[in-house]
């Protein structure tokens, strides 16, 4: 059980980080320091945002637009922080 608590932390730690690589990612093809036309950057943009869009897409429905700015991104750490802390205080202390 704790291994499959230990994989799911794992998973939810890479998600995080996947996350914040689509974040720049955008921040830097907005700005114009890389472009789609690298298809290094291309190819990566496609999976970072095939893997992110999924989960962001329903949190951006219910968060209202906030002048322009998009918080999903922010809604999906503290989810993501909340999970691991209730893995880690609730569920992981009483696995076998």
């Amino acid at each position: 059980m704790r291994v499959l608590l230990e994989i799911i932390m794992l998973v939810l730690n890479l998600y995080w980080w996947v996350a914040i690589i689509m974040i720049v990612m955008s921040w830097l093809l907005q700005f114009n320091v890389i472009n789609y036309s690298n298809q290094f950057v291309a190819t990566i943009w496609r999976v970072v945002n095939g893997l992110t869009e999924p989960v962001l897409n329903p949190i951006r429905r219910v968060v209202p637009n906030v002048g322009g700015l998009d918080i999903s991104p922010i809604v999906l750490f503290i989810g993501i922080y909340a999970l691991q802390r209730i893995i880690v205080l609730y569920l992981y202390p009483y696995a076998f």
